[in-house]
């Protein structure tokens, strides 16, 4: 069998056929680029209204810490821009609003950490808290759901975790809208 170089001729041939083969099969292409594969379709709303924070049975979550990430999660959507109204929750003149969604804050986790040991082994003491983030409209159907966690792992109070979390949560909303 000839040979060109180490590989034998046959295969060149073979090798060559096929893919000429190949390049026969494909569509010729216009010139245009391909359009992008569709991409999840943004959310509206003018209003968004942020539900109380309950912890499910058998998940301990300090007063302090819940308190501190719904204020946190109010301020960040504030400064999100993205709607007219952000309502806290209970406030009756959310009815009004035509187009309105619902934030709710479902916990998952709590990991209290320890500010003193952050300071001391940086490698210890870590605060954590995870939040299924979900958007729901007035009638109740899920728009989104997403987790979120909110950490703070070397220097700062145990709170900063929820300022952390804060922020990671206005972060998904403003994306979707």
């Amino acid at each position: 069998m000839r040979s060109l170089g180490r590989i034998p001729i046959p295969a060149i041939l073979s090798f060559a056929l096929g893919g000429a083969a190949l390049l026969m099969a494909q569509p010729a292409r216009s010139g245009k680029p391909e359009p992008a594969p569709e991409q999840t379709q943004k959310l509206t709303a003018s209003a968004i209204q942020l539900e109380r924070i309950v912890p499910p049975e058998g998940l301990l979550i300090p007063e302090d810490t819940r308190i501190s990430i719904y204020e946190n999660v109010i301020l960040q959507l504030i400064k999100t821009k993205k709607f007219q109204h952000v309502y806290r929750s209970g406030d009756r003149t959310a009815a009004d609003a035509p187009d309105l969604v619902i934030l709710h804050l479902i916990p998952e986790a709590f990991k209290p950490g320890s500010q003193k040991e952050r300071e001391v082994i940086t490698i210890a003491g870590a605060t954590s808290i995870k939040v299924k983030v979900q958007l729901t409209s007035r009638e109740g159907k899920v728009l989104l759901e997403k987790d979120v966690e909110g950490k703070v792992r070397f220097y700062g109070e145990n709170l900063r975790a929820t300022y952390d979390l804060a922020k990671k949560v206005a972060g998904v909303v403003k994306g979707s809208f």
